[in-house]
């Protein structure tokens, strides 16, 4: 079945998505910003002062570096002001965008608070709203770090229509596990507790969404086959794995700490380009469409 389709001269029958680098880029920091929010309310509600700091201030720069990447992408600033404009539900996009304006003001408070000297009088300002707008920002970072699966779901594109029951766990595990790898780094080992628990849970969420994902995907599970992700897959179970040493080594926790950034990393990257390769082939479209209306019609037929 895979081998008898056509299409009009083997052209593709839809066209590639449009975005470059910065679009994998943006998915990257955005799931980043979102669980290292979560990891920083974690650390300030248990006294793990160097972990929370950490924290909130990788939320603020990933989120920063995502917004960024977001209107360069979009090539305007005003872009991204013009969707403020209007608020629709059923646009991931809309839902989105208003995800990121709920997200962002909490998680930058509670970041500047951490730059604030405790006897400034701007620190005596902020200082006191740090606990609320971190606690405010992890409320809307599951949001955040999941939106944008739903986003490319929500596309033609094949390989990322198909996954849609998957691909929002997938890109949540992912998340937290880049957010656990930067506390891992930056924190020390005797407050890095909570991040390598958090590592460990989000590998295996992802990894376990991911091999679901290829065992009930039909044809166009081959896009997903692509280094890239294999390659995530390897750095984040080793990332996972390394939580063993990290314990008592700041070397191990620095390394796994980078493997899980890395592999958090690739996974946007080799899902975004299993996307590109399933609107190449047509066959990606054309197979799965027949399979389906072959399926329709066979209980039809048997009455």
């Amino acid at each position: 079945m895979t081998s008898d389709y056509q299409s009009y001269y083997g052209r593709a029958v839809l066209k590639s998505p449009v975005w470059e680098w910065m679009i994998p880029a943006y998915l990257f920091t955005g799931g980043l910003s979102a669980a290292s929010a979560m990891l920083g309310a974690g650390a300030d509600l248990t006294g793990k002062p160097t972990l929370r700091r950490v924290s909130r201030l990788g939320a603020l720069g990933s989120l920063v570096a995502s917004t960024g990447l977001l209107i360069g992408d979009l090539g305007r600033p005003a872009r991204f002001h013009h969707m403020l404009r209007v608020a629709k539900p059923s646009s991931p996009m809309s839902v989105g965008t208003w995800i990121l304006l709920g997200f962002g003001p909490p998680a930058g408070v509670a970041a500047v608070a951490e730059l604030m000297p405790r006897r400034s009088w701007p620190g005596r300002i902020v200082r006191p709203f740090a606990r609320p707008a971190g606690l405010a920002a992890a409320g809307v970072a599951p949001g955040l770090a999941s939106y944008t699966a739903v986003l490319l779901s929500q596309t033609a594109v094949p390989a990322w229509h198909e996954a849609h029951p998957y691909l929002p766990f997938v890109f949540t595990g992912s998340a937290a596990a880049s957010g656990a790898g930067l506390g891992m780094a930056l924190a020390p080992v005797r407050e890095a507790g909570p991040a390598r628990r958090l590592a460990v849970a989000g590998v295996a969420l992802e990894t376990a969404a991911s091999r679901l994902m290829d065992k009930r995907l039909g044809l166009v599970r081959e896009t997903y086959r692509n280094p890239k992700r294999r390659l995530a897959e390897a750095l984040s179970v080793g990332g996972a794995a390394g939580t063993l040493l990290a314990r008592r080594s700041r070397t191990a926790a620095v390394l796994s700490g980078l493997a899980l950034l890395a592999g958090s990393a690739l996974q946007r990257f080799g899902t975004f380009e299993a996307g590109v390769q399933s609107t190449r082939d047509p066959k990606y479209v054309v197979v799965p469409q027949r399979e389906r209306l072959q399926a329709k019609a066979q209980p039809e037929m048997a009455r």
